[in-house]
């Protein structure tokens, strides 16, 4: 201890210590600047100041993270988001306005209800437009006649069917009975115009249903055992619109 004293005094008086991790920091005694031998210059000697040297911890940052930018363009619109696409909508109706037109499988695969719900209240409305409010009878017809149909399809078909795709293709095929109920607005089908109207409206119908179904599918050389029970379908519908 005699020799540790000597050695701890002169330590300080160099104006320097060694802190806790180990780097070496300026020291300034504490004078009292009445006393005569108290130097001015000595005590801010800026060659005595020394900046810590340690170091800071920074998180890191994976490639990419930070970069990205909110933009409120980039967000899909609200029609994207419910799944409502207008040029699907617009080329399946092309298709089934065309019945030789070969259908788009991807496209019509689609769960969409957004046309077939549009052409069966325009249904309801022309038809009550001619003095026969069948909204009931629509809607049952139509639920019943798609479990049908998924049933049966499910049955024929060795790919895995969709309700809504059921739903929809059939729904969409209606739009040729959407016109023959229009033409009732104006004129009484109940003679030999309705007739062929009629006949007219149902085999348009059901090849577009049909050839829908084959191509969406993949039930190659099978479109008449569709057709059939397609076409009675939409005879149910054709009563409703003569009659």
């Amino acid at each position: 201890m005699g020799d540790f004293q000597p050695f701890e005094q002169d330590f300080y008086q160099s104006g320097y210590y060694i802190d806790d991790q180990g780097h070496t920091v300026a020291y300034y005694e504490t004078h009292n600047s009445a006393d005569p031998d108290y130097d001015h210059t000595g005590a801010l000697d800026p060659s005595m100041e020394q900046q810590y040297t340690g170091q800071y911890y920074q998180p890191e940052m994976t490639s990419g993270e930070g970069t990205e930018t909110y933009s409120p363009e980039e967000e899909p619109s609200l029609l994207e988001e419910l799944g409502i696409n207008f040029n699907h909508i617009w080329q399946k109706t092309l298709t089934v306005l065309n019945p030789f037109k070969p259908a788009d499988g991807s496209i019509m695969n689609e769960t969409d209800l957004t046309g077939p719900i549009l052409f069966c209240e325009a249904l309801g409305v022309t038809l009550m437009m001619a003095g026969k409010a069948h909204f009931g009878y629509l809607y049952g017809l139509s639920v019943t006649a798609c479990i049908g149909m998924y049933v049966l399809l499910s049955l024929m078909s060795s790919l895995a069917v969709s309700y809504g795709c059921v739903a929809s293709v059939l729904g969409y095929c209606l739009l040729p009975m959407v016109g023959v109920s229009a033409v009732a607005v104006f004129c009484s089908l109940q003679g030999f115009l309705g007739t062929v109207l009629a006949v007219l409206g149902i085999s348009w119908c059901s090849l577009s249903a049909s050839k829908i179904f084959i191509s969406t599918l993949a039930m190659e050389g099978q479109q008449l055992l569709v057709a059939y029970p397609c076409a009675l379908l939409y005879g149910l519908f054709a009563l409703l619109t003569v009659f």
